[in-house]
């Protein structure tokens, strides 16, 4: 009779030993980390840290090549600085935007990893210096 039982009634009446469920248990767990931190996006915190200083590098770099780019475009020879930056070959542009002290801002001791390259780089992007940020800077100096 025992042997006429269906699949339900089977499930039903199983009863697994102390050691299923422990390995059920840790399979579930192992398996719950492998997807947790392949797929799921989980960090370990030294790996968050090293993420948020990687992006406040980033964040500060960018911010002082966009005030890089404001002093650059606002100086009174901006084009001719321009037209040299193009000239200048594109591994030695962010020594020209060094050396010009773009890059600097009041209360840094030293440059913002990365900012005069961004800077170059936006530079070299145009095509000319906008007209509108040399009169700007014409009439607040008036």
């Amino acid at each position: 009779m025992e042997d006429n039982q269906t699949l339900s009634q089977r499930f039903d009446d199983y009863q697994p030993s102390k050691t299923i469920w422990f390995w059920s248990v840790v399979g579930a767990a192992v398996l719950t980390m492998i997807l947790g931190f392949t797929v799921g996006g989980w960090t370990l915190a030294g790996t968050a840290a090293e993420m948020a200083k990687t992006s406040a590098i980033k964040a500060r770099a960018e911010l002082v090549a966009n005030l890089c780019v404001q002093k650059f475009v606002t100086a009174s020879d901006a084009s001719q600085n321009l037209a040299k930056l193009k000239e200048t070959s594109s591994y030695q542009r962010d020594g020209f935007i060094s050396d010009g002290g773009w890059v600097k801002l009041a209360g840094m001791k030293k440059d913002a990893p990365g900012a005069a390259d961004l800077c170059a780089d936006k530079l070299a992007a145009m095509d000319a210096i906008p007209a509108h940020d040399v009169s700007q800077n014409q009439t607040n100096g008036s």
